[in-house]
C-alpha cells in the first residue's frame, strides 16, 4: 500500500495511491484520520483500516472518488523529528579514503545518526537555496523510514515492527556551510537544515516483502535488495542498493530508542548508499585523474531518484532572490590562532 498526503484548496489530507489515482481514506472509512500524522499515531489498528479499504479498492467493493485537482506533499509533512544515520560502509569509507582519512573501527561497532530539521522536510518540486547552498551543493541518495509506535528501549529484534512504511529520501548538503563548521567539532547544521527531500509516498512493508533479502551476518533485522539510482539533468550520475546498508534499520532504531522515546511521525533516513552524493564521486574521481571536472548542483537542475518499489521523487533547485550570505558574514578572519 502506497500512502499519500495532499493538499487541496490549502487543507492537508491523507490519501491512497492506487491504480494511478489518489484516493482519500477518510472519506472511505471515517475512522481513518485525514492527516498523516493523526494516523500514524494510531498505530496498527489504524493501519490494518487503510488496508482493509485498500482491499476492497482493489477487490472492487469500494467505490472511492479519485482526486483530481490537488498538490501532493511529503508523505509525512510534519515529522516527530529527524534523524539520519550513517550505514553504508562503502559511502562512509570511500569519502575517507578520497580526502587522506584512515577507516575508524568505530563504524562497525555501531550505528550513529545526527538530528536534521523536521520542519525542512518536503516532497517533489522546487528546492529552494540561498546563495551560501550554492557553495558546493549536493544531493544525499537514501532511503527513509517512519515509525507508528511509541517505544523506549527497543531491541532490534523487536524494532522493525515499529517500521510503517519506507520512502525515497535526498538529504540535501552545503559541502562549504557544513565542512566549515565540523571543524569545530559540531553538526552538519546549516550545511543540512534548508531541505530534506522525501516522498513521493510511504510503502508500508508488506509491499517489500518480494525484495527482501538475508542480513549482513552478525546483524538483525530486515534487509532488502532495492535498486537506488539518481539522475542530474537526466545523466545518471549514482547506482547502489539498498541491500548494501551495513547497519539495519532495526539497529539504527534500537540505538535512537536507548534512554528515550521514540515517537510516531520520526523520520529516520539510512545515510547515503554508495555513489550516492557529488561529495564522494568528485572525491574518487579527482583520486583517479588530477583533471577530473569536478560537479555540483546548480540554479535549474533537475534531480530524479528512483529506488525499486518506492517509486521516483523529482524536484528542482531554484536560487532565492537574495544576496544575503554568511559566509561572507565572519569575523576575525585574519587573526592565525
Amino acid at each position: 500500500m502506497k500512502l499519500v498526503s495532499y493538499k487541496t484548496e490549502e487543507r492537508e489530507h491523507l490519501g491512497v495511491f492506487f491504480n494511478g489515482h489518489i484516493y482519500n481514506l477518510n472519506s472511505l472509512n471515517h475512522v481513518i484520520p485525514d492527516n498523516m500524522n493523526d494516523f500514524l499515531w494510531g498505530g496498527d489498528a489504524l493501519m490494518e483500516a487503510a488496508h482493509r479499504v485498500y482491499k476492497d479498492l482493489k477487490s472492487g467493493n469500494a467505490e472511492g472518488k479519485e482526486e483530481l485537482f490537488f498538490e501532493l506533499l511529503a508523505p509525512v509533512p510534519h515529522p516527530t523529528s529527524l534523524r539520519d544515520a550513517y550505514a553504508f560502509r562503502q559511502h562512509v569509507e570511500t569519502a575517507r579514503r578520497n580526502r587522506g582519512a584512515q577507516m575508524i573501527p568505530e563504524f562497525d561497532q555501531y550505528p550513529i545518526f545526527y538530528f536534521g530539521n523536521h520542519n525542512a522536510v518536503q516532497g517533489s518540486g522546487e528546492i529552494k537555496c540561498m546563495p551560501d547552498h550554492f557553495e558546493k551543493l549536493d544531493f544525499e541518495l537514501e532511503v527513509a523510514v517512519v515509525l507508528n509506535k511509541k517505544g523506549r528501549n527497543i531491541k532490534a529484534a523487536d524494532a522493525d515492527e515499529y517500521i510503517a512504511g519506507f520512502m525515497i529520501m535526498n538529504d540535501m548538503s552545503a559541502r562549504v556551510l557544513q565542512m566549515e563548521e565540523m571543524k569545530l567539532n559540531l553538526g552538519p547544521a546549516k550545511g543540512k537544515d534548508f531541505s530534506t527531500v522525501i516522498g513521493p509516498w510511504l510503502v508500508t512493508p508488506d509491499e517489500l516483502a518480494t525484495f527482501e533479502v538475508p542480513t549482513k551476518e552478525d546483524h538483525i533485522g530486515k534487509s532488502y535488495a532495492l535498486e537506488m539510482k539518481c539522475w542530474v539533468n537526466g545523466r545518471l550520475v549514482s547506482s547502489g542498493n539498498m541491500k548494501s546498508m551495513d547497519w539495519t534499520f532495526a539497529e539504527i532504531i534500537e540505538r535512537c530508542a536507548y534512554g528515550t522515546d521514540v515517537l510516531p511521525g520520526d523520520v529516520i533516513g539510512s545515510g547515503t548508499v554508495g555513489t550516492g552524493c557529488f561529495l564522494e564521486l568528485n572525491g574518487t574521481g579527482l583520486l583517479n585523474d588530477p583533471n577530473y571536472q569536478t560537479q555540483w548542483l546548480q540554479d535549474g537542475d533537475e534531480i530524479k531518484m528512483e529506488i525499486s518499489g518506492l517509486g521516483r521523487l523529482s524536484n528542482f533547485v531554484v536560487r532565492e532572490d537574495s544576496d544575503f550570505s554568511i559566509l561572507s558574514n565572519k569575523k576575525n578572519v585574519n587573526v592565525i590562532a
